[in-house]
């Protein structure tokens, strides 16, 4: 991006490689949990995430930042038997 001299600049986190269910993925411009599942499409509601093998609750995905090779694993949650 190139910026105006004496503008703000808007900037976006650098793309990463991340391990996503067992993958390894380069996911670009995301710095957190909420914004790589936005990125990737993925139903917010009905997922349980897991960051480094820690299983999260939906109020904790915006405090925990990502990091090269974090291991992020998703789990859709189903309704029925």
């Amino acid at each position: 991006m190139i910026a105006r001299c004496g503008g703000a600049r808007a900037s976006s986190p650098p793309p990463m490689n991340l391990c996503l269910n067992g993958e390894v993925r380069d996911v670009p411009g995301v710095g957190t949990i909420p914004e790589l599942v936005e990125a990737l499409g993925l139903p917010a509601a009905a997922l349980l995430v897991e960051h480094n093998g820690l299983a999260l609750l939906r109020g904790e995905w915006v405090s925990r930042p990502l990091a090269e090779g974090d291991r992020i694993e998703f789990l859709r949650i189903t309704a029925g038997g």
